[in-house]
């Protein structure tokens, strides 16, 4: 639709300030409520969803729903209407920054700080769930985020209006990078939906990267469908196990293996907090696991709680029996009991039969997951700890094995990875970025290369690394190396009309050197006649251009030519680069005849080059006595 003007009044209340901000479905205004007195947030529907009367009546009905969450974490919606063939929602006006603002301009975000949003994110679809409310549409885009750290989630009103704005033309491009497996496929959406896509939002904060990137929406909705999100401690080797754990949990392709309410995630997330506040800000879980609630996939939480792995004690040896004297009676003893022996083998052979289960499979999975997994099949856990390439807390063998039988209660012991181990990221300042990815290589780091523009770095050489030299890293970590691709590029300003002062201060404030020529011109001194490069060429910064200024017309000085003939006077004024202009005056005398009398400017004046010089020759016209006529007498009579 139109953009509203500034001043315009939307449905006789709301009087329009400026556009504030615009997406595939809506434009946001900034409006006063005229009848009430305050600020909101006007977010009109663009006109191609106005027409869908199936969408207009879900989004009315949505709105509706949305204006009765009225909760501390969920942006107030006071008002719907029509305005000019077009529907609006009137919402509270909240200033701060978008979630997507602060992660693209600060993620990856500090643990403690990202637990923080999550949980006020997590509190406001709780609330939203318990009422039937479900968003379809989480994304850091739809958080706002003001200066003391208070979240608010927006976008209730308008993100159940079901699949047909998703075909729309940037609606998925929008949305698909957070997009629940299940949405990818058209299932049924449920409040597990919205709990992926946090995890996702999660993921963001901590890694300061998407789970799943692709080069279109297709490509991303695909990989939320097959692919599994790598682990967090790849791009962010100091997160704590415990939070990577609670996030992967929140991203399992089955709705069933996720947090099964916004509540379950957040108290997973205090409990990592607990463990991170516990470390004084370290991440201790490495060498101590804490009991993390995760997702048991049948509607229940399971508790993974620490398990020291000793061995129950021995049971003490049978004291010896008095040896008989009397071998019968021994024989006799001997049989009774190895008789009861029997029965009570077969007996408990019996019992413990009926009494075993299968082992499940827990092979590659984390830890905390493993664990939970066991003990609901009935097994105590015991670890060991190994080195291994496969990432921190991951499961890389059991014992029994997966598929067999086990006795219920019995032990099965993990072997878990304890990484590949630790190695100090290297310095690779202005190394050539071959010898600086070699160098990485050679300590089992992998180099991600991302170029930067630099004034003090030379193209194509290393400025610096994520995490920076002397952090200590697992191997096998992804390094960001990021190589200079030389001095920034900037635009050149196009100066050519302007007055030089001017045009040198555009190119200055733009990080370019100047130059400057003169050239004699019919235009203003000092005017920019022209510029190399042009205007709109983008080149270095700090690349010098040079302009050429007018220095006007050279100045020459009149020659005397009075007194000379037309023709002299014509030559010397020629050769002193003048145009000579002829006026001629009668004279009497013939002596002047021929002769410049005057000329202007006069002589000694300066002049232009090119300029006229008028000059005044003498033309000798006779002049003639009158006579007086003879008149006839008449004759004498």
């Amino acid at each position: 639709m139109t953009e509203l003007a500034d001043t315009t009044l939307v449905d006789g209340r709301y009087r329009i300030r400026g556009r504030i901000g615009s997406g595939g479905m809506a434009d946001v205004y900034l409006a006063d409520d005229t009848h009430l007195g305050r600020e909101v947030a006007l977010k009109v529907l663009h006109r191609r969803f106005a027409q869908d009367q199936e969408f207009v009546e879900r989004f009315r009905r949505e709105a509706s729903a949305a204006a009765g969450l009225q909760h501390p974490n969920v942006v107030g919606v006071f008002d719907r209407g029509e305005h000019e063939g077009t529907y609006y929602i009137a919402m509270e006006h909240l200033p701060g920054r978008t979630l997507k603002e602060i992660v693209t301009n600060e993620a990856p975000l500090p643990q403690a700080a990202a637990i923080d949003l999550g949980i006020q994110i997590l509190r406001a679809a709780g609330f939203a769930h318990r009422r039937g409310v479900i968003h379809r549409d989480f994304k850091p885009h739809n958080v706002i985020v003001d200066d003391a750290g208070h979240a608010k989630v927006t976008d209730f009103g308008i993100a159940r209006a079901g699949a047909s704005e998703m075909t729309e033309t940037g609606s998925i491009m929008g949305t698909a990078q957070y997009l629940s497996p299940e949405q990818a496929e058209g299932h049924a959406v449920t409040a597990a939906s919205d709990l992926y896509s946090i995890g996702v939002m999660f993921y963001e904060m901590l890694a300061g990267r998407l789970p799943f990137e692709g080069d279109s929406a297709v490509s991303v909705a695909l990989k939320h469908l097959s692919e599994l999100p790598p682990p967090l401690s790849h791009f962010r080797p100091d997160v704590s196990p415990s939070l990577e754990a609670v996030v992967m949990a929140a991203l399992a392709k089955d709705p069933a293996q996720r947090w099964q309410s916004a509540d379950e995630f957040a108290a997973a997330l205090e409990a990592a907090r607990g463990q991170l506040e516990a470390g004084d800000g370290q991440d201790t879980t490495a060498f101590a696991p804490i009991p993390v609630p995760i997702p048991a996939g049948d509607g229940q939480t399971a508790v993974a709680e620490p398990h020291d792995g000793a061995p129950p004690p021995p049971f003490p040896p049978p004291e010896p029996t008095e040896r008989r004297r009397r071998w019968p009676m021994f024989a006799i003893g001997l049989m009774t009991l190895a008789l009861a022996a029997l029965l009570a083998y077969l007996a408990l052979s019996g019992l413990l039969a009926a009494d075993k289960v299968e082992v499940p499979r827990v092979v590659n999975k984390q830890l905390i997951q493993a664990r939970a997994t066991l003990e609901r099949a009935g097994f105590k856990v015991k670890e060991t700890r190994v080195r291994s390439t496969a990432a921190f807390d991951t499961v890389v063998e059991q014992d029994p094995n997966a598929g067999g039988e086990a006795d219920k209660g019995s032990t099965v012991t993990l072997e878990v990875s304890n990484g590949p181990g630790d190695v100090r990221v290297p310095s690779v300042e202005n190394l050539p970025q071959a010898q600086a990815v070699h160098d990485l290589n050679k300590l089992d780091l992998k180099a991600n290369v991302d170029s930067e523009p630099s004034d003090s770095i030379k193209k194509g050489f290393a400025i610096r690394t994520v995490p920076r030299e002397g952090t200590q890293v697992t191997r096998n970590t992804r390094v960001r190396l990021f190589v200079s691709s030389g001095p920034e590029k900037v635009a050149v300003p196009g100066v050519v009309g302007l007055a030089r002062d001017s045009a040198e201060r555009q190119l200055d404030d733009a990080g370019l050197e100047v130059a400057v020529q003169q050239q004699e011109s019919d235009k203003p001194v000092d005017e920019v006649l022209a510029q190399t490069p042009t205007g709109g060429s983008r080149v270095d910064k700090g690349t010098r251009v040079t302009i050429t200024v007018s220095k006007g017309k050279p100045k020459v000085d009149v020659p005397d030519v009075v007194g000379l003939s037309a023709g002299a006077a014509a030559s010397q004024l020629r050769a002193a680069s003048l145009n000579p202009v002829r006026r001629e005056r009668t004279v009497t005398t013939e002596d002047d005849d021929g002769k410049v009398l005057d000329q202007h400017p006069g002589a000694g004046a300066q002049a232009d080059k090119g300029d006229s010089v008028v000059i005044v020759v003498g033309k000798f016209k006779q002049t003639t006595t009158p006579t007086t006529p003879t008149v006839p007498q008449p004759p004498t009579p």
